[in-house]
């Protein structure tokens, strides 16, 4: 009940404000793609707007990252409902969408990204969250939301540029830069660039990013416009798994240590990323695009963690492996988007088709000691670990390269059709149907044991919903939704025999919701929604069989957008239940969460917001009620001052109140440290 009743508090405050009428002369702040009215939604591949969709969506601007000072995935994942972050084992954007765990379900520019790194923002216009199955627009995966980040891309006839740069009080530095200029008279350019320094709270922690990504545009035609865009990242950082539980909970006295060695806990990628979009007018009222993308990828991860804890000794057992994967990808996809009239009712048609085509190859080693001739030995725990001592007193080393586990190819292909039809049966009543048929092979060759397994699956994911709006800005939805994930899983490392065999989870998803555009830059959206996860399995004598296995039902409240000339909010709000099939409680699902993000214009020159997210109580692993990672609230805090038309300084001082914490957690003794109270310091320059 609090949560409810700071829900009301907050929702009456701001009506109240939103009535009010200011005296003081305020430069107006205009929100972009974030309002009900918006058509300009790259995810939903339709020029529908977001409030005829019955499907629940959030839009993070390029000017939301730099108001509330995101640097990652996680920081916008924080502020949405329904969502939060997972660990992934500290080398990965991991992200749970309504209670569904995925390190894949990533988009860029509507295409997959499922390569596991952690994503960079610099050359970002919005970040769009969608929340369900999202088979029909996307295939596979899916299963719980989506993130689609939508790149900056050239405009014609203009010329304009910015840079930002910015330091924190852990000894981070970020600069980036961003420069549109003409190329012609039907042709432009456009360049963003980054590098980061990253550093953080935590003991040998370093990290390296660089980000160059230049695109060009060019009007073909009247009707026809071509994007071309090449991206190259080159990453390197110190992977930290966290800390070890006891108790049923993280350890608040290791707080300081880090469960890893200085020179072996490494992450590196190289990427190649090379993107072409055509867009053409057939008429007023159809449009086909064409996009084309391959990219590569070189990752290596290696590092040691606790595996084991023993409070009463303060022995630690540490395992560990050294991963290298290099993925090769080329996708193609074309949908043409027609506005019909058919049978006296409008029509949004959408029909589409997609190729991918996927080479993986990845090798695994576990860590070898020389003591216990196995991947795990124990050691005391001190600051720094002493890994050349074991707990006996023993010497001992260890190495990456004497104990391979996995050595495998994998090589999937793709093909999709889906048609959807958007139905404007009066101004009041629009319905959606749509479905999706994929047909994904993959086969997977284990050149450790010299054998193969190959499967592939045809699945057909329906959609269909129904929108009733009562008055132009306010309607209410009911949907239905579909999607599967393959037996290969998300990263198709490897298929065994037995699950060769087996058909893919389903996850079906019914969600009723209402949306208000309480004006045009401010909107309220209410959601409820049903998950059900269904998995193919074994019965005891081997016969194929069907169990529920994940379910998840819940409630997002979200509030955003500008309320007055001075205002702008972005509440979130969600509750969730879980059950595995066991009837058990499933893991990283908190049963609450809050947040809120307040920016005030106090005048033409200066700003102030405030932000904090309250996280409910979560398990660390399914079933297991014993280990848990407690409840926390974060305050955070943002100043804004502009210098000049074209200069701006801010200051963003996240956990202002200095909280210990614990976000998430890969295992029972992997739990991560959340940040201290940290101030950043940054510029940006326009011209």
């Amino acid at each position: 009940m609090k949560y409810i009743s700071k829900i009301l508090f907050l929702l009456l405050a701001t009506s109240i404000v939103a009535q009010s009428d200011s005296d003081d002369d305020v430069e107006e702040v205009v929100v972009k793609g974030n309002v009900l009215y918006s058509d300009q939604v790259n995810a939903l591949k339709t020029p529908v707007p977001v409030i005829n969709v019955p499907q629940t969506v959030t839009i993070v601007t390029d000017e939301d990252i730099r108001k509330q000072g995101f640097r990652q995935i996680g920081d916008i994942v924080r502020y949405t409902p329904g969502v939060n972050t997972s660990q992934g084992e500290g080398h990965r954007d991991a992200v749970v969408f309504r209670g569904v765990r995925s390190t894949a379900d990533f988009y860029l520019d509507g295409m997959r990204d499922d390569v596991q790194y952690y994503r960079s923002l610099y050359n970002l216009e919005q970040v769009e969250i969608l929340r369900g199955p999202n088979a029909l627009l996307f295939g596979r995966g899916g299963t719980g939301g989506i993130i689609n980040r939508v790149t900056k891309k050239a405009t014609v006839g203009e010329v304009f540029g910015s840079v930002d740069a910015g330091f924190d009080s852990f000894g981070a530095f970020d600069v980036a830069g961003d420069y549109n200029m003409a190329t012609g008279d039907n042709s432009a350019l456009r360049i963003n660039f980054h590098t980061d320094d990253l550093a953080n709270h935590r003991d040998f922690y370093y990290g390296e990013r660089v980000g160059f990504n230049p695109t060009l545009k060019v009007l073909v035609s009247d009707a026809t416009t071509l994007d071309i865009s090449y991206e190259y990242a080159d990453h390197e950082r110190f992977i930290d798994r966290g800390i070890p539980t006891a108790n049923g909970e993280p350890v608040e006295g290791l707080k300081k240590i880090v469960f890893g060695d200085e020179d072996q806990n490494l992450q590196t990628l190289t990427a190649n990323i090379m993107r072409a979009n055509v867009s053409h007018m057939l008429s007023d009222t159809s449009k086909l695009n064409i996009s084309v993308l391959s990219s590569d990828y070189e990752k290596m991860y290696q590092n040691l963690y606790a595996a084991a804890y023993d409070a009463a000794t303060n022995v630690v057992t540490m395992d560990g492996y050294y991963d290298p994967t290099e993925r090769e990808n080329f996708m193609m996809s074309a949908n043409l988007v027609s506005e019909l009239d058919l049978g006296g009712m409008k029509h949004t048609l959408l029909v589409g088709t997609e190729v991918i085509d996927t080479q993986n190859k990845n090798t695994r080693y576990d860590s070898y000691w020389i003591t216990s001739g196995s991947d795990k030995e124990s050691f005391i725990v001190t600051r720094p670990l002493d890994f050349t001592i074991t707990n006996l007193g023993v010497a001992t080393a260890f190495d990456f390269a004497t104990k391979l586990k996995s050595r495998t190819e994998s090589d999937i292909a793709v093909s999709s059709f889906y048609i959807q039809d958007q139905i404007a049966v009066s101004d009041k009543l629009l319905i959606m149907l749509g479905g999706r048929m994929d047909t994904f092979d993959i086969t997977v060759d284990d050149l450790k044991a010299g054998s193969s397994q190959s499967r592939e699956d045809e699945e057909f994911s329906p959609r269909a919903g129904i929108v009733f709006k009562p008055r132009d800005e306010v309607s209410f939805y009911y949907s239905m939704s579909q999607s599967f994930l393959p037996r290969s899983g998300e990263q198709y490392k490897k298929l065994t025999a037995s699950a060769a065999a087996l058909d893919p989870d389903v996850f079906e998803n019914t969600e009723f919701g209402m949306k208000w555009a309480i004006s045009q830059d401010l909107s309220f959206t209410v959601s409820m929604f049903d998950s059900e996860q269904t998995i193919a399995t074994r019965t005891s004598d081997g016969e194929s069989a069907e169990i529920v296995g994940l379910q998840v039902d819940g409630v997002e409240l979200e509030l955003k957008g500008q309320v007055n000339d001075n205002l702008n909010i972005a509440l979130a709000f969600a509750q969730m239940d879980g059950e595995t099939s066991t009837g058990g409680e499933p893991r990283e699902i908190p049963k609450n969460t809050l947040s809120v993000f307040a920016q005030y214009r106090v005048n033409d020159k200066f700003g102030w917001a405030l932000g904090f997210t309250d996280q409910g109580k979560s398990y660390i692993s399914n079933n297991n009620t014993s280990r848990y990672l407690p409840e926390y609230t974060r305050v955070d805090f943002g100043a804004y001052y502009d210098v000049s038309s074209d200069l701006t300084l801010q200051v963003n001082v996240e956990n202002v109140r200095d909280e210990l914490y614990f976000p998430h957690s890969h295992s029972s003794h992997q739990a991560s440290v959340g940040e201290p109270q940290n101030a950043r310091l940054s510029l940006r320059y326009t011209f």
